[in-house]
Formats: C-alpha cells, structure tokens, sequence
C-alpha cells in the first residue's frame, strides 16, 4: 500500500509480486477480510535533504469484495507536512478495482496539494499474453505495454501464501497504477518467523486491534524498486508491517530514504464477510 516522494504514497497497500499469477483457487483459499483500517501517522525519522521539521497525518484503507465478485479498495494518505518555511497539507486518494477471474484492474488516483487537484491518473490494466497492456484515460490518453506483473491484491494473496510456505525471501514485480500508470515496479520480500502474540506484548498499537490483539502475524519487509534498475540498486521506499492471513496489517514503518514514517492503528472495523465459494 506506499510509494516514495510526496506525490507516491499509495502502495496499495497497503497497500501489498512474482513471475507467476496467484490463480482463484489460492484467492478463494487464503479468505481476505473486508475491513477498514485507520492508522496515525508520524514523522519517525528524517535527513537534513529532506526540508521536513515535522509531519503527521491520517491514513485510511478500505477493502471489500472477494476472489470471485473482485476486490475494491479505497485509500486515502493524508499529511502535515512543515518543512520550516512553511506547511504544507497533502492529500492522495486512490480507488481501485481488482477481478481476479479475468485479469483486469482498474484505477484511479487524484493528489492534492492544500486542497487543490495536482494530478490525476486513471486506466484499466489487463493481463495479455505477453504481459500486462494498460489503457490510460488520464493524465494522457495512451496504452502501454508491460511486463508480467501482479496486481496489488495478487500480490498480497502471494505474500500471504508464501508465508504459509515458510518462504524467507522472494521477489516479484507488480504493477499498481502509481506515478503516472505506466511502469511496474520490482520488489524484494523479507517475511520473519510467523509470531504469536502473548499477554504481555505491548506493541503501541496492539489494543485497537480489537479480535486480531491475539491472532499470530508475520513481520514482512517489502523494499521496492524501478523496474529498470541494474546492479546494486537502492529501494525507491521500503515498508515494514504485521501481516496476518486475513491481509490486515498494523504497526507500520514506512522508509522512503531521506524520511521515515510510522504508522499505529487507530481504529479497525470487520465487515460482513462475502461469498468465498466455487466462482461460477
């Protein structure tokens, strides 16, 4: 769910990438929860090249759906930003629209800054037989042809499952409609040893996490990168969280280079769960 720069905060997620496709078979097997989440945002760290002094801010992640109507997703990143000279009120908000049975992902993202529009950008990508072709309607009118990727849902249902595995590390490539829709991006996973929490954990966000408090996660790491990038090549952003087999997250760190925020779980709300069967 988050991209690097002022202008690539949505990940998507949470925002959540490999050579093979996860089927709906494995979709339906690994049951993600329509939720919605909000999580407060902190400026945790910073580099003098950066221009921040403090930032803050809300963010919220909406899912709902399931493998065989498709996943809907709404996300809005919302920040402070005061960099000394003067404040700075940015706003992203993406909906997306994933169906896993034919391959098409729709998207739409508008950025804001101090309430007004600074770019939009809308398309519908779909798997083809040599990758991934994706019609844009904004900012331009084009298509543009990609590689074999992962739309964010697949992506992960493929971590999820990968982590069912005991896989360590992986990479994968994914495609989101960050940025200006035309580009994928590469990605190197870390998942840690599945952790069960005990009474005595006290993660800063532990008690708005309501049923899942107890529920056993996985530490991940995602570091993400340009797709065209060669050789010993530096992430774009790195993300860090707790993944549970239902897809929420919490206790986020988001690393975008000369910046780093944090993420706590202010609130967390289960939604009637959808048909998982047999997709007709």
């Amino acid at each position: 769910m988050f991209r690097s720069g002022m202008t690539r905060y949505v990940v998507a997620s949470a925002a959540l990438l490999g050579t093979t496709v996860v089927g709906t078979e494995n979709a339906a097997a690994n049951i993600l929860v329509p939720h919605r989440a909000v999580y407060d945002l902190e400026l945790k760290d910073s580099s003098e090249r950066s221009g921040i002094t403090s930032m803050y801010g809300r963010m919220v992640y909406e899912f709902n759906g399931s493998a065989c109507d498709g996943y809907t997703v709404s996300f809005r990143f919302v920040t402070k930003v005061d960099t000394g000279e003067d404040v700075r009120l940015t706003d992203q908000q993406t909906t997306t629209f994933e169906d896993l049975k034919t391959g098409n992902f729709r998207f739409l993202t508008r950025s804001f800054t101090d309430e007004k529009l600074d770019k939009e950008v809308r398309g519908l990508a779909h798997d083809a037989k040599d990758g991934v072709t994706v019609d844009l309607t904004a900012p331009d009118k084009r298509e543009v042809d990609l590689a074999h990727s992962l739309f964010p849902t697949e992506h992960m249902l493929e971590v999820i499952d990968r982590a069912k595995r005991g896989d360590k590390i992986f990479e994968s490539r994914i495609f989101d409609g960050s940025d200006s829709g035309d580009k994928t991006l590469v990605t190197t996973t870390l998942v840690g040893a599945q952790h069960k929490p005990e009474a005595s954990d006290e993660d800063a966000d532990v008690g708005k996490a309501g049923v899942m408090a107890q529920k056993p996660f996985w530490p991940v790491t995602i570091s993400y990168f340009n797709d065209e990038a060669t050789g010993d090549a530096v992430p774009i952003y790195r993300m860090a969280f707790k993944l549970y087999e239902n897809g929420i997250t919490r206790d986020l760190t988001m690393d975008y280079g000369d910046f780093v925020l944090s993420g706590k779980l202010a609130n967390l709300e289960m939604f009637k769960q959808g048909g998982e069967g047999t997709c007709k």
